[in-house]
């Protein structure tokens, strides 16, 4: 993978880490009962989740090059148009915080909630469907790409979840706060209908 590519990759991982969803609201809830270390299981939790719809993604995506190129050109236009759309409904939601019932739990209960907050969410395999093929070159080598393009998104979110509870352990109220959380959509939700435009005009 060329350099500009995974530094577009990355600038979209960041900004798909930090935009509100079930993560971002189960990080948050840790963050809140648990503080920064309580939470960390609960974040590995996500991650794992989060790798897990990686990995079905990226062995149906290969498939689907190996068997039918068009196909996966038709599924990148609709994973750009995706963006565009999932980026217009985050600016248009309401800046609403569903914290998920964090009531105090053990280390292993806290992992397993949280991974199967994301192993269970239709949305982030959707996601995954729609970001994943606008960084692949189906004339390459998939292996290589796919572990790239994984392990950024998984690194990233990571990195962004521990920083959400750790956030959330320190400055409750802030991460309560209605307009600071409007304020995240409209940014996210920018930055996703701008990565929507570009990949779309990228396959061209």
């Amino acid at each position: 993978m060329a350099l500009e590519m995974w530094l577009a990759l990355l600038g979209a991982a960041i900004m798909i880490s930090l935009s509100p969803g079930a993560g971002f609201a189960t990080a948050v809830s840790f963050g809140l009962s648990n503080g920064l270390r309580g939470a960390a299981p609960a974040v590995l939790g996500l991650i794992c989740g989060y790798g897990t719809q990686m990995l079905v993604v990226s062995l149906g995506l290969g498939a689907l090059i190996a068997t039918s190129p068009t196909l996966f050109t038709v599924i990148k236009y609709i994973g750009a148009a995706y963006l565009i759309w999932l980026g217009i409904q985050i600016i248009r939601s309401q800046a609403k915080l569903d914290l998920h019932n964090a009531d105090p739990l053990r280390k292993r209960e806290r992992f397993i909630r949280a991974y199967l907050v994301n192993i269970t969410n239709p949305k982030g395999m959707v996601f995954l469907l729609a970001l994943v093929p606008q960084f692949l070159d189906p004339t390459q080598p998939q292996s290589q790409q796919l572990w790239i393009i994984g392990l950024t998104l998984v690194i990233v979110d990571w990195i962004v979840m521990t920083g959400y509870s750790g956030i959330a352990a320190r400055l409750r109220t802030f991460v309560q706060d209605p307009k600071g959380r409007a304020w995240l959509n409209r940014a996210s939700g920018s930055a996703l209908i701008m990565a929507g435009l570009l990949l779309s005009s990228a396959t061209v």
